[in-house]
């Protein structure tokens, strides 16, 4: 084991440790920031040595000045989507060492809860055939790691995930990201056996059923937004259908804000904490609406499969019909711009 891949684990036991101690709501007013993830980060530090080990070819496919412009996509560090691949070569394949993959294996456990590695590990390999992790799995690196601004992108079949050390300040998670899962079936049946994020519905259902008829009836819309419609409404996002959470009281309380602990578990707690900085600072869940979609019921059995979370730059978007594909994107500010597509 090389010393970098060492100070990893290290660093990584460490990140476990903390846990996140921010409240998750807030006045408007709240100006609460975290230290998110630094270059000094455990996935940070993978990314800088996965970076020294690149030949001037490899390079050439996989890194790009950070603003770099895409065909089609646009400023590609920042696009998301829910199955593709950002650059051509896989994980799996011979453009890459034993010793890359293995680095590219430390950056992805350094992102994630270590809870949820296997789990995570999972979803990949049943959205892939059964195929191992790598097999359909691409990365991309902008700017130099280490140094002022630098991103890793790790994409694939329900997959977008980031490590920027935080030289990307406004965002969380190093920008927009999507997770998603299709269990046994790609059209999943009701209560969606073996899917790893459902549990996520089932404590936002929950709250559902604790509503009065009133509350029900405001948290309830007719149609689902578009798969990527994920962008920030700032203050606008008070007139959109659903209920303000703001208006939950006691236990009701409680539940919702349970759900936003188990949207945020499966990562490590630097973006986490982030993240949730982030929220107080635009006011909170009090400054949010939660909706259900009634066009979205697989069953018929009123547990909603598509709902979401929105506030003024803060949208978690799950969508559990006909499998789950779940849409992230949280700033601290609602000008930050979406660059996404479904």
């Amino acid at each position: 084991m090389t010393a970098d891949r060492r100070q990893f684990l290290k660093s990584a036991a460490v990140a476990v440790a903390t846990g996140s101690a921010f409240p998750l709501f807030a006045t408007a007013k709240d100006s609460s920031t975290a230290a998110g993830p630094t270059s000094k980060s455990a996935a940070e530090t993978a990314v800088k040595a996965l970076y020294d080990t690149l030949t001037e070819k490899q390079k050439k496919d996989i890194c790009f000045t950070w603003d770099h412009q895409a065909k089609d996509r646009g400023l590609l560090r920042t696009f998301v989507s829910n199955n593709w691949q950002i650059t051509p070569h896989t994980l799996a394949s011979e453009f890459f060492t034993k010793q890359q993959r293995g680095i590219v294996g430390d950056i992805f456990k350094g992102l994630v809860n270590p809870d949820w590695h296997k789990r995570f590990i999972k979803q990949l390999e049943q959205d892939n055939d059964g195929k191992p992790f790598g097999t359909a799995q691409s990365i991309a690196i902008f700017g130099e790691p280490g140094g002022e601004k630098f991103e890793f992108v790790m994409t694939g079949r329900h997959q977008t995930i980031r490590a920027d050390g935080n030289t990307e300040k406004h965002v969380a998670f190093g920008g927009p990201i999507f997770y998603g899962h299709a269990g046994k079936n790609f059209n999943e049946e009701k209560d969606h056996p073996g899917n790893v994020f459902w549990p996520q519905a089932v404590a936002a259902n929950k709250v559902y059923t604790l509503l009065d008829d009133k509350q029900k009836k405001a948290a309830l819309v007719n149609e689902s937004p578009k798969e990527a419609a994920v962008q920030f409404r700032g203050e606008k996002a008070k007139e959109q259908p659903g209920l303000l959470i703001s208006e939950l009281t006691g236990d009701v309380r409680k539940e919702i804000q349970k759900v936003l602990e188990v949207l945020i578990e499966p990562f490590r707690t630097e973006d986490r904490d982030e993240c949730v900085a982030m929220l107080k600072k635009q006011g909170g869940l009090d400054a949010c609406r939660l909706s259900f979609f009634a066009d979205a019921d697989i069953g018929d059995d009123k547990v909603w499969d598509n709902w979401r979370i929105e506030g003024p730059s803060f949208v978690w978007y799950f969508r559990g019909d006909p499998h789950v594909h779940v849409w992230v994107n949280v700033a601290d500010d609602a000008s930050v711009k979406l660059n996404a597509r479904g």
